[in-house]
């Protein structure tokens, strides 16, 4: 992390230099229409690492009937549902080696970031871009303007089923150092 990351988040979320994101969560009326629900700003929002990460989520769980959550620190992801989050990461930030049990769709909002796998593999991502992973181990770093500057991405989290390699080993996830993060929440 440099040292232009440490204590950037000072307001919660957005960071410094990003919108303000609203959430709209639509459902169906006593007349069968479809009405918006919820309007608001999300659940929550934490800072985490050094006040150089913020996030915000909203969560739903099981298709039918649909249930939004008003956990206000979900787990990683939720088992037979589905967590959304935006993540504002300061200038310079990299996510340690993480992996979760769940597909993830990830994609940038404002800036770039670099995507790498424990395998050594890497590719950049700009605004627009979209990666999805399959509880692969990875790490993400905000490269924008060579680190100076805040980047946005959102991520889409599905509960997943276990995943075995060709050798027929089952792979397990594990969040390093995020590990702290998430103490005491589910998944």
């Amino acid at each position: 992390m440099t040292d232009a990351a440490k204590g950037f988040i000072t307001d919660g979320f957005p960071a410094r230099g990003l919108r303000k994101t609203h959430r709209l969560i639509t459902g169906h009326g006593a007349d069968g229409r479809g009405h918006f629900l919820v309007t608001d700003n999300c659940d929550h929002h934490r800072v985490m690492g050094d006040k150089a990460v913020s996030f915000k989520s909203s969560q739903i769980q099981e298709a039918q009937p649909i249930r939004i959550l008003t956990l206000s620190q979900p787990g990683l992801h939720i088992p037979s549902g589905s967590v959304v989050r935006l993540i504002d990461f300061g200038p310079g930030v990299e996510s340690p080696l993480h992996r979760a049990m769940s597909i993830d769709y990830g994609i940038v909002l404002e800036g770039e970031f670099e995507l790498s796998l424990d395998s050594g593999e890497l590719r950049i991502m700009r605004r627009g871009n979209i990666s999805v992973q399959r509880a692969t181990a990875h790490r993400w770093r905000n490269i924008i303007a060579g680190g100076t500057e805040p980047g946005r991405m959102l991520y889409v989290l599905l509960d997943c089923k276990d995943v075995f390699l060709k050798n027929g080993e089952k792979v397990e996830g594990f969040l390093g150092e995020l590990e702290k993060e998430y103490e005491g929440r589910s998944a």
